[in-house]
């Protein structure tokens, strides 16, 4: 399953790092657009197998951050 950025903005944490066991509705990265912080969680659980983007970097709607498997 891709996790993918709900709205353009700056990857501002990443709370899970790759290999790492998620849960579901667990947040696994949030995003800062316009001053708001916008969390990012799992839809299902499982591991986080890949993680596409570091802190800092900017992402538009739609990018694949992250694949749970």
């Amino acid at each position: 399953m891709e996790l993918k950025a709900s709205m353009a903005g700056s990857v501002w944490k990443i709370i899970v790092a790759q290999g790492e066991t998620v849960n579901e509705g667990q947040d696994v990265i949030i995003l800062e657009s316009m001053k708001m912080e916008i969390p990012i969680p799992a839809e299902k659980s499982g591991t986080l197998a890949k993680l596409n983007v570091a802190e800092g970097d900017f992402v538009n709607e739609g990018d694949v951050l992250a694949v749970i498997e």
